[in-house]
């Protein structure tokens, strides 16, 4: 709309072909004039022809690489022809993961390659389930008790999407197999040396979503309003670049003109119907939770939750999303341990909000709670959000003893209040709420 405005007002600038008037001579001993300025209305044209050059170049810049990037996957997705392949999400994974790996996987057809997409943690929350329900799309839990009877010799490769490993038990699995990584297709920033075979990791984007319209603009999968699928999977993809852009506000360029794109195939009363599922009695509980036992201090908010079931999980970043709303907070971490009865798997789970522009959440929750044995950090996050995860290993477990579960939880809560505030202000004491 602004480069065509832009235009217009070039395209109505008076023409001149006579030859220029020349000045005058001043006499002699007369006072030499002021230099005349240039007309407004030629300084106006040529701030809108910079305008345009600038924004023609950024778009050829955007398209160059994106072609770029999309030749090469094309490249690769003929190498591995007629085979089978994993997409492996995060545990927990988004609508922006969702969407993109189901992108993924149509694009994947269209080179006879079989793709299945799996996480090993849960859908917990509403517009997750919602999102997958009325879509249709095409992703399975993949518990790590149900590894041991899988039979992995019938996949030559997996694909990482909107992760780089570092958030999926299923990942050491996988290797330990000895499948091969073929591609990883991200938007976070880099975690680590990445051997694999395509990587696409772009944190200059806002969505992961974003790239993958992206591949199919430049005519890896064209999209067809007439088949089905393909709008749904549009739908999906537009929801998941709205929930990684909070609502298109933090947006870039590439993001809308992914969403424009989409606009063209999406379906706005499919999007509403997921949009507006409602929160469970227990995503409330959790809220509440974390209001009770909030700190402030210094304008962030952190709050430990205490204990959750494995499928309340997402309860964290949306009592997050709230806590961020509070007046004279702009940063809110809420974590909690989340616990697997079946597996008896227990792991700390935490969530960033924040509204500070010169706060980086990746910076932050690298250099609050820092790397593992390995080398893996345990956390990241992206503009405006971030989580982590910390396993909890040999302490795992025996929760049936309330006193021992009190005692365990404790010294994790301290722990990691502890590692927050020496970011926040270690020398002031944290605000008690009344």
């Amino acid at each position: 709309m602004q480069l065509n405005s832009s235009l217009t007002q070039l395209e109505r600038l008076p023409l001149t072909t006579d030859p220029p008037t020349p000045e005058p001579i001043p006499e002699e001993g007369e006072v030499e004039r002021e230099p005349l300025e240039a007309p407004r209305s030629n300084q106006s044209a040529i701030a809108l022809t910079n305008e345009v050059n600038n924004y023609c170049a950024a778009a050829q810049r955007v398209n160059s690489l994106s072609a770029q990037k999309s030749e090469e996957l094309r490249q690769v997705l003929l190498t591995h022809r007629q085979e089978r392949q994993l997409v492996i999400l995060q545990d927990f994974p988004d609508p922006d993961a969702l969407s993109s790996a189901w992108a993924y996987q149509l694009i994947a057809q269209q080179y006879d390659i079989k793709c299945e997409i799996i996480y090993a943690g849960a859908l917990s929350h509403q517009e997750n389930i919602a999102l997958v329900k009325l879509t249709g799309l095409p992703a399975q839990r993949c518990p790590l008790q149900n590894l041991k009877s899988k039979d992995w010799s019938s996949y030559q490769g997996f694909v990482l999407i909107d992760n780089q490993g570092t958030t999926s038990q299923l990942v050491p699995v996988v290797q330990e197999a000895g499948i091969p990584l073929i591609a990883v297709i991200d938007h976070h920033s880099l975690q680590g040396d990445l051997k694999s075979e395509f990587v696409d990791v772009r944190p200059g984007v806002r969505a992961t979503a974003t790239i993958l319209t992206q591949y199919l603009q430049t005519g890896l999968l064209p999209l067809d309003s007439s088949i089905n699928q393909h709008v749904k999977c549009a739908t999906a993809l537009m929801h998941g670049l709205r929930s990684d852009t909070n609502l298109l506000m933090q947006a870039k360029e590439e993001d809308f003109l992914a969403a424009a794109y989409l606009s063209r195939f999406y379906d706005a009363q499919l999007l509403s119907a997921i949009l507006q599922a409602t929160r469970s009695k227990r995503v409330m509980d959790v809220i509440e939770r974390s209001l009770k036992n909030r700190i402030v201090q210094n304008n962030f908010s952190i709050a430990g939750v205490g204990y959750l079931r494995y499928d309340d999980r997402d309860a964290i970043p949306q009592a997050a999303d709230f806590l961020v709303t509070e007046e004279n907070v702009h940063t809110a971490v809420v974590y909690g341990i989340v616990h697997d009865e079946d597996d008896e798997l227990e792991v700390v789970i935490g969530s960033l909000r924040t509204t500070k522009l010169t706060l980086d959440p990746d910076e932050f929750i690298k250099e609050a709670f820092g790397q593992d044995s390995s080398g893996r950090f345990f956390g990241g996050g992206r503009t405006s959000a971030g989580g982590f995860e910390i396993p909890m290993g040999f302490l795992s477990g025996g929760n049936e003893n309330s006193a021992y579960a009190k005692m365990k939880w404790e010294v994790f809560d301290a722990q990691i209040k502890q590692k927050l505030l020496r970011l926040v202000n270690p020398r002031d004491n944290p605000i008690q709420p009344e």
